[in-house]
């Protein structure tokens, strides 16, 4: 399918909204969020079904010839095959008009994106961690979600209602003027909405093409370095010397005495049990719910601060320069994992990329996550062999520069900024610069994972795709895979 391209000064922009829905439409919305996850669970069933097919037949040694046809996975055969089951269906026959056309379109087209990354990936035409075949989504699960593209979509001129297909008129928690103000000028047009229900409440975006004009950063000429950590969230130095460290709000940490107490209200009560399939009680699903709110707190309060400090260092500086941290691994150390979490390495990084690509024009370099930003002198430039973690004053045995671990970071990062070479990023950015690793810097062997060996013929074909195999990380795919 073809994406989307906004038109010349137009950008593709979301506005989130909370909801207040009434009894009504909650079970409305829940009911639509269902049909998007039956009909998603359809069409996995549909396509795998082909599948186990041919590998039966082949079993019984029936030649090519004879196999039963793939099933194709593309949205429109999807629709055509679902609109025509589910008059007969006993899963859908009794229901199914309850709902928008939309909610079971949501589920049709993440089933074929899901196809699509995974016949991708299984090909190595897709970057990142490798993808299996698409699953069953459970009920108990499953995330709450329903997109609309066509039909009434529109904020009300009131600023406090919003109208979507078959759910009517909505009330919004939060007045609407963002968004109305704009469509009403013209210089907006909304696109599609997406309901969800996160953190205890229903939310709903709209995805509008919106036109904006670039924003001037107020140092354009200036590059700061962006070293991140746990104890300080963020130490930031630019090219002109200057230093600032941003302190970790540690919103979690903080919460955790009242998290205790409320886990232990919840842990008195009878909760429900998956093997003996015991409901839970009235008293366990408020205690629980009292729970939830604080860890939606936790949540809202992170978000905001990091969005604030993201967005004040993008209007600040005409460059940026970030590492490439691998949050994932850092995660796997028991002594830091919560911290880490709490901070969002990624999340600052994700927010820092598309703010000043898309609202100023100014650059995010990304810096190789093996380059030894801590291990390099900011005065003469050597390299140590070892710095231990505990360790959080530099001291150069070279020069005899003695100054704070972070800080020597930063200033290494902002350094980079003059040396940065133009292309793909390490994590696939788009216009974002990478730094390669300095000649000096010790060397550190990259460790191979064992994968499933990527064979010639159609996804899902020959080898079914819950077999496990192997194969080494840097081997080529010799053939490409046949997706049709």
């Amino acid at each position: 399918m073809k994406r989307f391209q906004p038109q010349p000064g137009f950008v593709v922009q979301a506005y989130r909204f909370a909801l207040d829905p009434n009894a009504t439409q909650a079970q409305a919305l829940r009911s639509h969020c269902g049909a998007a996850r039956a009909a998603y669970n359809w069409a996995v069933g549909w396509v795998t079904a082909s599948w186990w097919q041919r590998r039966a037949e082949e079993s019984y040694g029936i030649g090519e010839a004879g196999l039963t046809q793939w099933r194709p996975w593309s949205l429109p055969a999807l629709r055509k095959a679902f609109n025509e089951a589910k008059h007969t269906d006993p899963r859908f026959a009794a229901w199914w008009e309850e709902n928008s056309k939309e909610a079971y379109s949501t589920g049709l087209a993440n089933a074929s994106a899901a196809f699509d990354n995974y016949a991708k990936s299984k090909n190595g035409k897709r970057r990142g961690k490798r993808m299996g075949a698409p699953r069953f989504k459970s009920k108990r699960k499953a995330r709450l979600a329903c997109r609309f593209t066509t039909g009434v979509i529109r904020v009300d001129a009131d600023g406090r209602h919003v109208t979507l297909p078959r759910l009517g008129t909505i009330r919004t928690h939060e007045p609407t003027v963002k968004v109305l103000a704009r469509v009403q000028a013209g210089t907006a047009r909304i696109l599609s909405a997406t309901v969800r229900h996160e953190r205890g409440r229903w939310f709903v975006s709209f995805q509008a093409e919106v036109k904006r004009d670039l924003e001037r950063v107020a140092r354009p000429d200036v590059a700061v370095g962006i070293d991140l950590g746990v104890k300080t969230l963020a130490v930031m130095a630019d090219s002109t010397g200057e230093i600032r460290a941003i302190a970790n709000p540690g919103h979690y940490d903080r919460a955790r005495k009242q998290l205790r107490r409320a886990s232990r209200v919840v842990s008195r009560h009878k909760g429900p049990d998956q093997r003996t399939g015991q409901k839970p009680s009235k008293r366990w699903e408020k205690a629980n719910a009292a729970r939830n709110k604080v860890h939606h707190r936790v949540a809202n309060l992170r978000a905001d601060a990091l969005h604030k400090l993201t967005t004040a260092v993008a209007a600040e500086y005409g460059t940026v320069v970030v590492e490439d941290l691998n949050v994932a691994g850092m995660l796997r150390n028991r002594r830091l994992a919560r911290r880490i979490a709490d901070a969002g390495f990624g999340e600052i990084r994700r927010q820092l990329t598309y703010k000043t690509h898309r609202r100023h024009a100014t650059r995010t370099i990304t810096v190789d996550r093996w380059y030894p930003s801590s291990k390099t002198c900011s005065g003469c430039g050597a390299v140590k062999a070892k710095l231990p973690l505990h360790v959080r004053t530099y001291q150069c045995d070279a020069c005899g520069l003695v100054i704070d671990r972070d800080d020597n970071a930063a200033l290494n990062l902002a350094a980079l900024a003059a040396a940065a070479t133009t292309g793909t990023g390490v994590a696939g950015d788009q216009d974002t610069q990478s730094v390669s690793k300095p000649r000096g810097a010790d060397q550190k062997t990259r460790a191979t994972r064992p994968r499933r060996k990527a064979e010639a013929g159609r996804a899902g074909g020959a080898t079914l795709p819950h077999q496990r195999q192997t194969e080494t990380r840097d081997r080529t795919q010799a053939e490409a895979l046949t997706l049709w």
